[in-house]
């Protein structure tokens, strides 16, 4: 196991006319689970690639256990990786894959029977070591995968996506799976996501990058709470916050010729930018349906009953709110009620606190 440094790393492609990776900066701490995320693009599996050994480093550095990888072949590295393919051999039982590598090594046999023995039962594939892969379900071959990485005992694993081969229900039960073991090995751990959702109930931090740049490398909580610009805002929670561009008057942000409420510290922020307009965000959690005839007044799109809660998409009637990309603004308000309303109906929606996130339009960087 091993602490895991990026020095202001970066990695441009051959013919590429900008950086793939720009000046990356991560300190992950020996046995951390750290994951990155981020929208297609934005260079999340090039920086797990360059860890591993896989893509060149044009300049920075990458450190493991405090020695400089500049240079070092993968196979010195001393890093297991675990890939959306799952690159089983179809003619060897699970047994004989999860020890193929330690074989390549030279370990006695006793021992890798030993190892593979161990893995199989932290992972339940005991009663599965003489199948061939072609036996075995989504989830089960993704599992003898990982048993192969945790045989080889590395001081890091590297995994880039490795659930998006698997059905929804099978994802949320592996990726427990994974976490907790990770949690029982102690092992510096990297992996690699678009599904943010993903991210948050995974790692013990988060890494978000837009466009091969850092945007925010905090704890899940962190990330939700206080994202530090728009872009982090929109990415982080399942639905996104809502984010749209207001008028600030006289210090006060009006809606449709109401203000929305903001808390003492948010105030001060938009007193000391004095910006003539703000990006307003507010998560679907801090709206709701209106009781007392308050409220903006809204027409319901879609409504996403989940069982313990709903979700109402509304179109604001007021079509002057626009979104970051200057499109009329759909609110998403949630309610713990069933069906809290149809679709068509005309509803009003208010905040329920003064939990609101400010941007500046043009930076998107947080205000308060």
């Amino acid at each position: 196991m091993a602490s895991i440094t990026y020095d202001k790393a970066c990695c441009v492609y051959p013919g590429a006319d900008k950086l793939a990776v720009d000046s990356l900066d991560l300190d992950i701490a020996d046995g951390e689970f750290v994951v990155l995320v981020g929208p297609s693009g934005s260079g999340k599996s090039t920086a797990l690639r360059m860890l591993a050994g896989l893509e060149e480093i044009d300049s920075g550095q990458i450190r493991i256990g405090g020695d400089n990888m500049v240079g070092v072949a993968p196979k010195d590295r001393d890093i297991a990786m675990v890939f959306q393919n799952y690159a089983l051999y179809p003619n060897k039982t699970v047994g004989e894959n999860m020890g193929f590598a330690l074989k390549m090594r030279g370990v006695p046999a006793d021992e890798r029977k030993r190892k593979v023995a161990e893995a199989a039962r932290l992972l339940d594939l005991t009663d599965f070591l003489d199948r061939k892969p072609a036996k075995l379900s989504g989830g089960q071959r993704q599992r003898v995968a990982m048993g192969r990485a945790i045989v080889r005992e590395p001081q890091v694993f590297c995994m880039d996506e490795p659930l998006s081969n698997l059905d929804a229900k099978l994802r949320v039960q592996t990726r427990t799976q994974i976490a907790a073991l990770q949690r029982r090995l102690g092992t510096t751990t990297v992996y690699v996501t678009h599904d943010q959702v993903e991210a948050m109930t995974m790692g013990d931090r988060v890494a978000v990058l837009k466009n091969g740049v850092l945007q925010q490398f905090s704890t899940p909580t962190e990330l939700y709470d206080r994202p530090v610009n728009s872009f982090v805002a929109g990415f982080i929670g399942s639905p996104g916050m809502n984010l749209f561009v207001a008028p600030v008057v006289d210090g006060v942000i009006t809606v449709s010729g109401a203000a929305v409420d903001i808390d003492a510290e948010a105030q001060a922020a938009l007193r000391r930018s004095g910006l003539d307009s703000v990006v307003v965000g507010i998560r679907p959690e801090h709206l709701t349906l209106s009781d007392n005839g308050t409220g903006l007044n809204a027409d319901v799109a879609l409504l996403e009953e989940l069982g313990s809660e709903s979700y109402i998409y509304a179109n604001l009637a007021d079509d002057s709110v626009r979104n970051l990309d200057g499109d009329p603004m759909v609110m998403v308000a949630r309610s713990a009620e069933r069906a809290p309303a149809k679709r068509g109906e005309g509803i009003r929606l208010r905040q329920s606190d003064s939990a609101v996130h400010l941007f500046d339009p043009s930076s998107g960087d947080r205000l308060n």
